[in-house]
């Protein structure tokens, strides 16, 4: 049986606290780090005392709801946390990953993994190492942009762990959700269970030594979003949006959640994608369709770079849905947009 995060919660929410009627999962003793390998399963338990009298009873019980639900040839280890110890300092991920930049959007539809994409590719081809991961969990559209939709992950024996080798196009290391689900059908799962894969997509990954670490994250603000931060050393942020003002406004909430003084990461600066558009035939002519320099103003507003302007050309749509990233090409308007832009980011950090 092939395990997953939902198979061990749902499984754990057949074990109730002696005294209540409630799950241990309801009462948010389950942990948000249940791990899995192969047929190994781990994760902690909280306690609020110690000693806790129903601890040991609820651990046994915990482990014996677990291979009922996966079988008993499952590995459980199950460890007990108390609430008042003192947390163990949390661990970074990819300690050898120089430069984490997550590349955001405040909404949807605006281009972020396209900008995301090129972004990654304009660096791979100015001789950067460069992995890639596709962190929107709920709308993966990564692969689709490589051409990648039918890439099957594997694992390989990596000193002593089991890890998952990327694909790799374009001198880019690539992860998508996208690559463990079937295409076309909808991922809904809850926010813990989002935030575990998200996890095992960073940590159990052979990205090997990068000098960038492109994250193309969901549309808003959400728990993806703190996930990233609370695990990995984020250099800064990359905001897109598109020159609209319902768009520049959703901006400004994705500025205000890397600037805020508990996460305080550096927004690196704004992209401004279908900045305008220009015909194939008079690529002299820009037509400033979503309004003229929306976010150009926005950045001046909030004292922060413009990274670049993205204009809208037929072929950055045809490039996108062929597989073959426009920033791959070297004689076209948009390509030579997405290798300023990779040099604006590099001069940046």
């Amino acid at each position: 049986m092939t395990l997953y995060p939902k198979l061990i919660t749902d499984a754990l929410q057949t074990v109730r606290y002696p005294g209540t009627n409630k799950s241990i999962v309801e009462l948010g003793m389950v942990a948000d780090n249940i791990r899995i390998n192969g047929q190994s399963v781990s994760l902690s338990i909280l306690f609020q005392r110690r000693p806790d009298p129903f601890a040991q009873s609820i651990l046994k019980a915990a482990e014996a709801a677990i291979k009922t639900e996966a079988g008993t040839d499952v590995e459980v280890h199950i460890e007990p946390v108390y609430m008042e110890q003192k947390p163990k300092e949390p661990v970074k991920l990819l300690p050898d990953v120089k430069h984490v930049i997550a590349v955001s959007s405040g909404k949807g539809g605006v281009g972020k993994s396209t900008v995301a994409a090129n972004l990654a590719v304009a660096l791979a081809r100015q001789g950067y190492r460069v992995g890639l991961l596709d962190a929107d969990i709920f709308g993966p559209s990564i692969p689709t942009m490589f051409h990648l939709e039918d890439f099957q992950p594997y694992a390989e024996q990596v000193g002593d762990r089991q890890l998952l080798i990327p694909a790799e196009k374009y001198g880019v290391k690539i992860i998508s959700i996208g690559f463990f689900v079937k295409p076309g059908s909808a991922a809904i799962w809850r926010g813990p269970m989002a935030s575990n894969t998200l996890k095992q997509l960073i940590s159990e990954v052979e990205w090997g030594s990068l000098d960038y670490f492109i994250i193309d994250t969901p549309p808003g603000t959400s728990d993806i979003h703190i996930t990233l931060l609370q695990e990995l050393k984020v250099s800064g942020a990359v905001i897109v949006s598109t020159p609209q003002k319902v768009a520049l406004a959703d901006a400004r909430k994705g500025i205000d959640m890397y600037q805020n003084e508990k996460i305080g990461v550096p927004i690196l600066g704004l992209v401004e994608n279908m900045a305008w558009f220009t015909p194939a035939e008079l690529p002299q002519n820009k037509y400033y369709i979503f309004g003229k320099d929306g976010v150009k103003k926005l950045a001046e507003e909030m004292h922060v770079p413009l990274l670049g302007q993205i204009p809208i050309v037929q072929s950055i749509c045809e490039s996108g849905d062929e597989g073959t990233p426009i920033a791959a090409s070297d004689d076209s308007i948009t390509g030579e947009a997405f290798r300023k832009l990779a040099l604006a980011v590099v001069k940046a950090e």
